[in-house]
């Protein structure tokens, strides 16, 4: 085994919005699971990554702690029965697949819109964590920039990245095909999450539609954008009139209940069709809402991919982008099997630094100077010459998958079970 990393996967595919948003965690619920994780359950090389298609750990353990995890996470969230939410998860726990579906999640080829851009800033972010955390050990650092670096190749080589298609892309075709019969579609948006803001900017770039609002807590926030996209603001307070006036509301709150309720949206005296549209998990639009005549909700669920040309270029090119990943793949295996004979190499050079000494201390009693420094350059350059030779022979036993014999010998030779490591 190459390294004890594991996984643990609750997403789309086998679980649906009700049960995503019960166990999506934001930026602090994060930082305090990884506290968790970390010291309570003693887990290395951790990450964890929430958005609003996933929640998933990433660890190290000899073991499988995927029931321990699963049991810290519902805790976290206040949830009575951990046990009710096995079947959710997909258990990742060899070092193969779950560092495949980490390659396979930032790349986008996991994403419920393929390719989808954001999912690389959100694996950032989620390592920016680990690190503050201290809870990414050197496996995960080296993993996380492997795929940072396949992540320039996939976007500098293939066609995977071109295009608009993503989930916030989707968001605006759905807003199109929503509004095909409306002359100049009034739209609003409320909060500015990531796909939130991104939905803005692809409103601002649509010819289709002039007459677009933005609304935020944070004013400022909100006129930065507005300054970006060249759309309008509206305060917080005026809210109530701008859904009365709005043929579109898109929303983009995060917070752990809904925002928009039955009771809010039914004081409005919908005239005519309205469309919700729900791009926050946990949701920010009550289900209920769609009970008030004239309302329509559709949730992230509910834009799916669009069969655009940006999304068939890059469906073509995922033969490409796996190709990349199987090269990175085997580039960061390398590296794991020479960090798995480095105690070794450690030892071995322990072994030689020992002899060298001894030789040195019969030696030098006699000598001058001038003398003592010479068998000092000599048999260090002779320990290093010697040592070079058996770490490139180990090296290359590991690419051969076959590094067990040679390890083996070169204990015996060494003696290398009664001698320390050296730094």
């Amino acid at each position: 085994m190459l390294h004890p990393f594991k996984a643990v996967s609750l997403s789309y595919k086998k679980a649906p919005l009700e049960i995503r948003e019960l166990i999506a965690l934001d930026e602090a619920a994060c930082r305090r699971f990884l506290h968790t994780l970390h010291h309570d359950l003693h887990l290395q090389d951790l990450l964890v990554l929430s958005t609003c298609n996933r929640t998933e750990v990433y660890y190290a353990a000899d073991r499988d702690q995927s029931p321990a995890i699963i049991e810290a996470l519902a805790q976290l969230k206040q949830l009575p029965d951990a046990t009710a939410y096995y079947a959710y998860f997909d258990i990742l726990d060899t070092y193969e697949d779950a560092v495949q579906h980490l390659f396979e999640v930032s790349m986008g080829l996991a994403a419920q819109v393929v390719g989808d851009l954001q999912i690389s800033n959100q694996v950032k972010m989620a390592y920016q964590y680990s690190a503050d955390a201290d809870a990414a050990g050197p496996f995960l650092h080296r993993l996380l920039h492997t795929i940072f670096f396949t992540n320039k190749r996939v976007q500098q080589e293939t066609a995977f990245r071109d295009g608009a298609a993503s989930t916030s892309y989707a968001a605006l075709e759905l807003v199109e095909e929503l509004t095909t019969d409306i002359a100049n579609p009034r739209v609003l948006v409320v909060g500015l999450g990531e796909i939130g803001a991104d939905v803005c900017r692809h409103l601002g770039d649509s010819r289709q539609f002039s007459d677009v609002t933005i609304c935020n807590r944070t004013r400022h926030k909100a006129e930065q954008l507005a300054a970006e996209c060249g759309v309008k603001v509206l305060d917080f307070e005026n809210l109530t009139q701008g859904l009365r006036e709005a043929d579109v509301v898109i929303s983009s709150i995060a917070r752990d209940t809904p925002f928009f309720t039955r009771e809010l949206v039914a004081h409005m005296d919908v005239l005519s069709y309205k469309f919700f549209i729900d791009l926050s998990v946990p949701r920010s639009i009550e289900a209920e809402v769609e009970t008030v005549p004239g309302v329509l909700v559709y949730n992230i669920d509910a834009i799916h991919s669009k069969t655009s040309a940006a999304l068939e270029q890059r469906l073509a090119a995922v033969p490409q982008v796996r190709a990349i990943i199987a090269e990175s793949i085997a580039s960061l295996g390398d590296w794991a099997k020479e960090m798995m004979v480095s105690p070794i190499i450690q030892k071995i050079k322990g072994a030689l630094e020992t002899l060298r000494q001894e030789e040195l201390e019969r030696h030098l009693k006699k000598a001058t100077p001038e003398e003592a420094k010479r068998l000092e350059d000599v048999t260090r350059s002779l320990m290093n010459k010697v040592l070079k030779q058996h770490v490139l022979q180990l090296k290359a036993a590991c690419k051969r998958d076959n590094a067990d014999q040679l390890v083996d010998a070169l204990t015996e030779l060494f003696d290398l079970e009664n001698q320390p490591a050296t730094a």
